[in-house]
């Protein structure tokens, strides 16, 4: 890493109020795809790029928020648990959270993707904060990631858990989950319909790939559609059925 690029870094050490031990990984943790194979040498030499990173630290993101959830409210149910988390981790929250660090600043990109606005890409912004986490944490353990994580999400958590800030929607939540993995928009279809017609129960399903990720059931298909979608949420949380896919 050359003297401009170290001292670049440096401001964003300062912003964060942490000192890397190994000044590489936050090096990494900016580093896309795009740039790694670009900029890569006649000898195929491919630059570390922050896509293994960003996957261990959603692991570590999920794993910190829940803690965190649970700890600060032990009253929550499971359910409300499970719409504050994906609310906190969504896509549109990382990258705001990443946007406020200026992550996008310091971003190593290829000529194509500046050129197409990847330093503003909201799936970049989201993935970068994820890699950083992972960075802090390689570097220096759980603790020290647990701290940002924390100074990060507290305000909002806290206005979450106490009911005074809107949850996102649970259909818009599965889909930014899903985009973010890579995966097109789910599709809805009532399954079927019961009851007479002043009071029927729709049934609806929610697929990917035409694979049927949950079904859920409402007095309209408005509300069968977000449980359904919620349900959906709940599984890839636990069971990360999306592997399957």
């Amino acid at each position: 890493m050359d003297a401009s690029r170290r001292q670049l870094l440096g401001e964003l050490e300062s912003g964060l109020g942490y000192r890397f031990n190994d000044p590489g990984l936050l090096d990494r943790a900016l580093t896309h795809k795009s740039y790694s194979h670009e900029a890569g040498d006649a000898n195929q030499t491919v630059i570390p790029h922050y896509e293994a990173l960003e996957f261990l630290g959603d692991s570590i993101l999920g794993f910190v928020v829940s803690d965190f959830l649970c700890t600060s409210d032990p009253n929550l149910t499971e359910g409300e648990l499970t719409k504050i988390r994906a609310h906190l981790v969504s896509t549109s929250q990382l990258a705001s959270i990443s946007a406020r660090l200026e992550l996008g600043k310091y971003l190593k990109l290829s000529k194509g993707e500046e050129k197409t606005g990847g330093r503003e890409k909201r799936a970049i912004l989201a993935d970068l904060f994820e890699s950083l986490l992972a960075s802090i944490y390689l570097d220096s353990g759980l603790e020290a990631v647990r701290t940002l994580i924390e100074e990060q999400f507290r305000p909002q958590a806290e206005l979450l858990a106490r009911g005074e800030l809107e949850l996102q929607d649970s259909k818009s939540s599965l889909q930014e989950e899903l985009h973010r993995r890579g995966f097109p928009s789910p599709q809805y279809e009532v399954i079927r319909e019961s009851g007479p017609d002043h009071e029927k129960t729709f049934f609806v399903g929610v697929s990917v790939h035409g694979k049927t990720l949950a079904e859920g059931e409402g007095r309209s298909k408005k509300q069968a559609e977000s449980q359904a979608a919620q349900k959906a949420i709940d599984q890839m949380n636990q069971l990360d059925i999306i592997e399957n896919l």
